[in-house]
């Protein structure tokens, strides 16, 4: 009777009410185990949603798996905003700089096609282009078109 659950959790603030706990509640494991040990996982996302899977066995052991969160998530947590802009190529809803773009892509790389960070980093900007954020003060658009020059491969290039 081993089974899996897959559930969102805000980061490093996981509690045994819902939706982990009505989830867990009917497997063997020790909720408040599985919850402490997956708020330890995912205390760098601090509040931002985070898939997690958890896998149970019939003995009470478990296995969790964090994932990243979606780069929209990320986007939003960084630079402080809840949504963004209906309009994205007239309004824009927040400004981040590269060293942010940087961090994002760093979380997000595994997850991401890019080899390395400076093609990881121009899939962070496109998000932000459809979100209507803008990147030091350039529309993302311009920005990638400055990444793709190499004018911010001193940051952006490992």
């Amino acid at each position: 009777m081993a089974g899996t659950i897959e559930v969102l959790v805000p980061g490093g603030q996981a509690n045994p009410g819902p939706p982990l706990g009505p989830e867990l509640g009917p497997t063997p494991v020790d909720v408040q185990a599985v919850v402490n040990d997956i708020n330890e996982q995912t205390e760098a996302f601090d509040g931002t949603e985070v898939p997690v899977t958890v896998e149970y066995e019939e003995d009470g052991s478990y296995s969790i798996d964090v994932g990243v969160p979606p780069t929209a998530a990320l986007v939003k947590d960084e630079a402080g905003f809840e949504t963004g802009s209906g309009e994205p190529q007239v309004d824009f809803v927040a400004d981040i700089s590269v060293d942010q773009v940087k961090t994002i892509a760093e979380q997000k790389h595994p997850d991401l096609l890019a080899y390395d960070t400076k093609n990881a980093a121009k899939e962070v900007v496109g998000t932000c282009a459809s979100m209507g954020v803008t990147i030091e003060g350039d529309d993302a658009r311009e920005f990638k078109a400055k990444v793709d020059d190499g004018e911010y491969d001193d940051v952006l290039v490992e």
